[in-house]
């Protein structure tokens, strides 16, 4: 076994033995998804790629951190996508999901509520419904100044959790692969490791089975996403920051729509693998014919 293969599948055992463990143990414990204490489970989840990253990295092959790893806090115009690029992805989600049989416009917001009935009470319902209704503009609008705010700050730390390990660790140990082959077999990699918190109802709580293999198709579509911006930045400050926004806005297209279900609506359905899609085949496209340095060559 060649010393680049021994690194990577290091890296996946412990990764997966680390997290999977976590759930197991957070579940087995009567922890639910959806509750506050998830989302300390949810945080700490994110943080391991990097820990194991770190570890097998330094500690156990004694190579250097910084520069394999693309860790480079130098700004360019690619921070600036990663950052704006989820907003505008999940407002073409919207877009694409009100053009799908079934699905409504709802700027009461009803049908966000509906998601929600069956995790609050009538009372705590009532309260979301009163807090809607006393806003002087509407909430999809705050819901898009706190995601980008969330989205460079707090959630970028969090994403930097996974992304050290995702698109630092592995895009480098696969760089022999090619972009496509690497992205690909990192998104699949990087899908697979949601299982746990999958079945138990993140993203996909009305369809947690088949919600395993859109979580893993999702991840293919983004890893491309996010390789890209790694690779143009030069950097994976940059691919955590598209990665926190992106979990600070996704949700900004399912606020106002009504009907569909969780493998329809929103970035994580179908309407979001349209968009992403075609996100792919601009990048494809830009880096074929205006990029200096094309990198989508492999």
């Amino acid at each position: 076994m060649t010393k680049n293969l021994r690194k990577i599948m290091l890296f996946i055992a412990l990764t997966f033995l680390v997290n999977w463990l976590m759930a197991i143990l957070f579940f087995a414990f009567g922890g639910r998804w959806g509750s506050p204490y998830s989302l300390v489970m949810a945080a700490s989840y994110m943080f391991v790629p990097m820990l194991i990253a770190i570890i097998v990295q330094k500690f156990v092959f004694k190579e250097p951190l910084k520069k394999p790893l693309g860790i480079s806090f130098k700004l360019n115009r690619w921070f600036l996508i990663a950052w704006l690029l989820p907003p505008v992805i999940a407002f073409a989600c919207l877009g694409i999901s009100l053009l799908l049989p079934g699905i409504e416009y709802s700027p009461d917001m009803q049908g966000l509520i509906d998601r929600f009935e069956s995790l609050l009470t009538a009372e705590q319902l009532q309260r979301v419904q009163n807090q809607v209704d006393a806003y002087a503009v509407h909430p999809i609008w705050m819901g898009l100044l706190l995601g980008l705010v969330a989205g460079i700050t707090i959630n970028a730390v969090a994403g930097f959790g996974e992304e050290l390990g995702w698109r630092g660790f592995l895009q480098n140990e696969f760089a022999y692969m090619g972009f496509w082959r690497s992205s690909v077999t990192i998104g699949v990699i990087w899908g697979i490791w949601h299982t746990p918190l999958i079945l138990q109802g993140h993203n996909y709580p009305q369809h947690p089975v088949i919600g395993v293999f859109m979580m893993t198709i999702l991840c293919v579509l983004l890893a491309s996403i996010f390789s890209y911006v790694r690779l143009k930045a030069k950097s994976v400050i940059a691919a955590a920051i598209i990665h926190g926004s992106f979990n600070a806005t996704y949700g900004l297209a399912i606020v106002v729509v009504k009907g569909g279900n969780d493998l329809i609506v929103g970035v994580t359905g179908s309407a979001g693998f349209i968009v992403l899609m075609f996100v792919n085949i601009g990048f494809f496209l830009y880096d074929r014919v205006f990029a200096k340095e094309p990198i989508m060559l492999g």
